[in-house]
């Protein structure tokens, strides 16, 4: 929100009060708490008839502070809150006439008392400060109250994160409110509002106000970055990496991790589309079609229309299209499919759960005690209220009733057009459920499913989230148009979401609205199968591949087996994610901070830590792609190019550039037709150009994520030396680019197109000699 008119004006009917000086400094246990008047003090009678900010600094984990400021504390505090992790860390303190110096590990707060100024650094080196004003509170015209923060922003620093956002990467000169609104993916609007934002700099910021918080990105003050809620009270954590890596996974310290995803659900899903129609004949010739065309297939999905229209949801298959449903989904499982049902938390009028849902309390209501209702996408239909635990038994227990009868996920659609003139069970403010509505709906379906399917088994398709549903993947992009254009924005979408603490994300494969165009959809399946999960699924068109061409389904094919043979080493990225927060899908800036070209990159990304992709948004074929320093090998083509500059280049249907980063040992498994499997068994380690001095390893695990193994590789002059601790020995060694070896003090080796490939039978270390 914009309390100013320009540089010198305030806004009309606006008074801005913030602190000239701290006063008084009080240092207690773990807590260090300034008295900062709103004016200058020179006599007792300065003390009369002036506000006051107190400032609050605590810290929950280490590198990171917290930040309260509030003007009046009387305020009656309503729910819901963030789940963050308590404050239980000593803060170091030292204490001068002229300053008060405040420092959790690496991160340091320097307040000057008089004239009032912050500054965040990281050891000695500046982060960002806060000037006189920039802690405020704010009066409006109608007497309303808002505080304010505004941190500076340096010369060539890049701000980014926020939720999964549409608009530009970098988010330098944007305004932000987080509010989460179903306006599709072509718009400044957001399914998944998180109020965090990372910074070039290798910090964060966490506003921790789940209503919405109004953000000027360098946009009212062009050096400022500005936050805003209204009331009384500002709560905000900065957080120092001191690279956008670590200080992404602090953030998920705070808010939680993410939870693993089973293997199956990495590889390809399949729906019946949205509003076409569909019976189990329909189904089966889909399943079916896809098998015989030996394109992997794991999770078959029914949308909406599974259930009666006018009745979602009532949690009941319509019997006229599926008359026995129990049958028909174990014949699906029958071939190795597991099956996901779309649900959302509406009740519509039609429904015979509403009555029953009305009487017991379990929707939402208006302050006279009537149910809550409206005729947008359903008619009559109200909202579950998950704040009222009966109701979230009851919700629950009609999905396990669907899980007994062999359903093994959920699409968890909808939950952003949550209303405000409401009252809640729990007595919540409406205004900071809004958002967090989708925390609450997407854990009560997660929790079952983790109870019923077993730790590691549990998986969602969720669309709106706000900042802690990180720990209940996965999410995907919402509604996007069958366009080059779209596409494109949702990988910004995806990239957003994930620097804002998501470490899976997924999109509709050849985009939702309207039907793409063969050429588009080949080149979209392409990156949907490097994405971390993979969804063919449209509006009012079917997305099996043989309805675009025949290439399509070569297409689908080859890139479903690609995704599927590099398993070991994407769910040892999945296993990562879960111990640091680091997500899967990376845009560039995460693996390669010190590389200013990889700052604005929106356009490709690092699948884990070793892969980058580049998809093409174009009909002409024609990739134009950045590789950071040092030497890239083409996955598919062996081809090794010099990083340092911007490529070019034509691709066919069947590629797109995809390459491997220098001192990288990828593990790649020998099945291509399921994601699931056993990866310690006949796994390759694939070693890519291993420079002199330099060390290469990599971890691989079991498909349910213990860890089996890890194999390192160190290179001296014409040596190398690779050591494993592999529980078991069906493996072989890779070394790409190296066409003989001189001898090896182990094992048998083999030359190949490419390389040399190394078996160590019995050893568990082999020094070769190039």
């Amino acid at each position: 929100m914009k309390f100013t008119n320009g540089f010198w004006l305030t806004r009309e009917g606006y008074d801005i009060h913030f602190p000239r000086i701290v006063r008084d400094v009080k240092i207690e246990d773990n807590t260090v708490t300034l008295f900062a008047p709103c004016k200058e003090i020179n006599h007792r009678g300065d003390t009369l008839n002036i506000p006051s900010l107190t400032i609050q600094l605590t810290a929950p984990v280490e590198n990171v502070i917290r930040v309260k400021a509030w003007h009046h504390k009387g305020e009656v505090h309503r729910g819901p809150d963030f789940n963050v992790v308590p404050e239980e860390v000593s803060l170091k303190t030292g204490m001068t006439r002229e300053e008060v110096l405040v420092s959790n590990g690496s991160l340091q707060v320097r307040i000057q008392r008089n004239p009032f100024h912050i500054q965040f650094l990281h050891g000695e080196t500046p982060l960002t400060h806060m000037e006189a004003n920039g802690i405020s509170w704010i009066q409006g015209p109608e007497k309303e109250s808002y505080m304010r923060a505004q941190l500076n922003l340096g010369v060539g620093e890049s701000l980014y994160g926020l939720g999964e956002r549409f608009t530009p990467f970098v988010k330098n000169g944007q305004v932000v409110e987080t509010w989460n609104k179903d306006g599709g993916t072509s718009s400044e609007q957001s399914y998944k509002n998180v109020p965090f934002y990372l910074s070039s700099r290798g910090y964060g910021v966490f506003v921790n106000h789940p209503e919405n918080v109004s953000f000027e990105l360098g946009s009212e003050a062009v050096s400022k970055t500005q936050f805003s809620v209204e009331g009384e009270l500002l709560d905000y954590y900065v957080i120092d990496g001191p690279t956008p890596k670590e200080a992404l996974g602090r953030y998920t310290e705070l808010t939680g991790k993410p939870e693993l995803p089973p293997a199956w659900s990495f590889g390809l899903w399949l729906t019946t589309s949205f509003t076409t129609d569909y019976n189990e004949e329909t189904v089966n010739h889909f399943v079916d079609g896809m098998a015989e065309r030996n394109i992997p297939l794991s999770v078959f999905h029914f949308d909406c229309f599974w259930m009666k229209e006018f009745e979602w949801c009532n949690f009941e298959w319509d019997r006229d299209c599926f008359p026995e449903p129990e049958a028909m989904l174990q014949r699906l499982k029958a071939k190795g499919l597991k099956i996901c049902v779309w649900i959302n938390p509406y009740i519509a009028e039609k429904s015979p759960l509403f009555d029953e849902a009305a009487a017991n309390g379990y929707l939402l209501k208006k302050e006279n005690g009537d149910v809550w209702q409206w005729d947008l996408w359903q008619a009559g239909m109200g909202i579950v209220d998950f704040t009222n635990p009966d109701a979230c038994q009851w919700y629950a227990g009609k999905l396990k009733s669907l899980l007994d009868m062999g359903v093994d996920t959920f699409k968890t659609d909808f939950g952003e057009r949550i209303p405000t003139d409401v009252v809640y069970f729990d007595d919540s403010d409406p205004k900071r459920m809004h958002n967090y509505y989708a925390y609450k709906f997407n854990k009560v379906v997660f929790d079952l499913l983790k109870q019923e399917r077993g730790e590691g088994e549990a998986v969602v398709f969720a669309r709106a989230a706000t900042a802690g549903g990180q720990q209940f993947p996965v999410h995907w992009g919402g509604d996007c148009d069958a366009t080059y254009e779209s596409m494109a924005e949702s990988l910004r979408g995806g990239l957003s979401l994930t620097l804002s603490g998501f470490g899976y994300w997924s999109h509709d494969i050849g985009g939702f609205e309207n039907t793409a165009t063969p050429d588009l959809f080949k080149r979209w399946t392409a990156f949907g199968l490097l994405s971390s999960h993979s969804r063919l699924h449209g509006s009012k068109s079917y997305r099996v591949p043989w309805l675009f061409d025949e290439e399509a389904v070569e297409v689908t094919r080859h890139f479903s087996q690609i995704k599927n043979s590099l398993m070991p080493y994407l769910f040892a990225k999945a296993v990562e994610n879960q111990q640091t927060g680091v997500p899967v899908m990376r845009p560039m800036i995460l693996e390669f901070p010190e590389d200013r070209n990889s700052h604005v990159l929106d356009q490709q990304y690092m699948l884990g830590d070793s892969l980058l992709v580049a998809p093409i948004f174009n009909e002409e074929g024609i990739a134009s792609y950045y590789l950071p320093h040092g030497k890239w090998t083409h996955l598919l083509t062996n081809e090794v190019v010099e990083g340092g500059s911007w490529h070019q280049g034509h691709y066919n249907y069947m590629s797109l550039p995809l390459f491997v980063k220098e001192n990288t040992i990828l593990p790649v498994g020998k099945v291509k037709d399921r994601p699931d499997y056993n990866y310690t068994e006949e796994v390759s380690f694939v070693i890519y150009q291993l420079n002199d001095g330099q060390e290469a390893n990599t971890v691989i695990t079991d498909s349910t994520g213990n860890r089996k193994g890890k194999v390192e590789a160190v290179r001296d002059g014409n040596q190398i030396t690779i050591s494993t601790d592999m529980e078991q020995l069906s493996y072989s060694i890779v070394l790409k680019g190296i066409t003989s070896i001189v001898s090896a003090s182990a094992g048998e080796w083999e030359k190949q197109a490419d390389g040399v490939c190394l078996n160590l039978q019995d050893s568990k270390e082999v020094v070769l000699t190039l």
